[in-house]
């Protein structure tokens, strides 16, 4: 099987060139690629990668190119898309069961992630100001950043809806004298921090978030939004309005889309973000709506490029050489996932928003921290 003349006409438009000699441009080495692309559509062009039937010097580069051009319109609707559309509107895709068994699949690359993240282990877009070099440096200057947005001074109780692996809870309470309390719902996560920062005022529960009980003076959430489905974002603003104080202020950083969807991209859900949707800034304004203001937004999303660069360059120099072809395709599988998310935000069809909310307004005035 050979390109239809169309997508050699839609690839061409975009400056690529099938086995080209500039770094973007992709390599086929077999004509199973086409197969896999054309009866799977951006599935079967991530299970072909996974395969090793194509590979791109340059893989942020060449999706970004992609994704800024009208190449994905000459990609078909598949099957599979049509049914992971029809189950997010007819299911709920992340009800409490099905969010616990995520996490369960989700997380079991535990160690993937630990040769990918910085030293804290911080599951989310960092933060490169001017001057910050390093991705453990970028996360200190993000998870700062939140502390500071915020409003935190020692003693402040923090709520924080899926705290990973405690990463900001443990630096709230090191550097401004917080006390945390965090859920997640993999208990892989919760024995680590438990373990980690055994010795600071933080508590790890593992449950969801929905069955949070208890009272805090602000509330953070930082990558965990995206999980959360367009059919509980309601309930999701409507726990966190409840545990909230009335002064207290809500930060909630999330990847974003620019159009409300139900669903994400077939092969990120399949094999990394199983149930997750992306949200847009409509579907938050009507989840917070009589509940919170919008006191602050910040978009970092071109930061997420740089950071998803950063782990893929840890992952690399990190990761044993994969002697098995279940080794193989899983380091293709990772490196894949980094590097695509990479170019969808080098491309700016994905953002990365910080909103902070307060219940009542922010009566003597919000300073914005950048």
């Amino acid at each position: 099987m050979q390109p239809t003349r169309d997508m050699v006409q839609l690839l061409e438009a975009a400056d690529i060139t099938i086995n080209g000699s500039r770094a973007w441009d992709p390599q086929v080495h077999s004509p199973r690629f086409w197969q896999y692309l054309f009866a799977r559509g951006t599935l079967g062009l991530g299970e072909a990668y996974m395969e090793g039937l194509w590979d791109v010097p340059d893989m942020p580069e060449f999706f970004n190119r992609v994704l800024r051009s009208k190449v994905p319109e000459g990609v078909r609707v598949t099957p599979h898309l049509i049914w992971q559309v029809l189950q997010a509107r007819l299911f709920n895709m992340q009800d409490i069961g099905r969010s616990r068994r995520v996490a369960a699949l989700h997380y079991a690359e535990t160690e993937a992630y630990r040769a990918s993240l910085d030293d804290r282990m911080t599951g989310s877009c960092g933060y490169w100001p001017e001057g910050v070099t390093t991705i453990d440096a970028a996360q200190e200057a993000k998870l700062d950043l939140v502390c500071r947005k915020i409003g935190l001074k020692p003693g402040d109780t923090v709520w924080d809806i899926g705290c990973g692996w405690g990463a900001f809870m443990g630096f709230a309470a090191e550097r401004y004298g917080a006390r945390c309390v965090g859920v997640t719902v993999s208990p892989d996560q919760a024995a680590y921090g438990r373990q980690r920062y055994a010795h600071l005022p933080i508590e790890f529960q593992v449950k969801d978030y929905r069955e949070f009980e208890g009272r805090a003076d602000h509330v953070v959430s930082m990558g965990m939004f995206e999980h959360v489905g367009h059919k509980n974002h309601r309930a999701y603003f409507e726990k966190a309005r409840a545990v909230i104080a009335d002064d207290g202020l809500f930060m909630l950083h999330t990847v974003g889309d620019q159009r409300s969807s139900e669903t994400i991209d077939p092969w990120l859900e399949k094999y990394i973000f199983p149930g997750g949707v992306i949200p847009s800034m409509a579907q938050i304004g009507a989840g917070i709506d009589g509940l919170f203001s919008v006191i602050d937004v910040h978009n970092i999303g071109p930061h997420y490029d740089r950071t998803l660069c950063a782990w893929h360059r840890n992952f690399t120099a990190n990761w044993p050489t994969p002697q098995t072809e279940a080794d193989r395709r899983f380091y293709r599988m990772w490196e894949y996932y980094l590097l695509v998310c990479a170019g969808g935000f080098r491309a700016r069809v994905l953002q990365v928003w910080q909103v902070v909310l307060a219940t009542r307004g922010v009566p003597e005035g919000y300073v914005t921290q950048r």
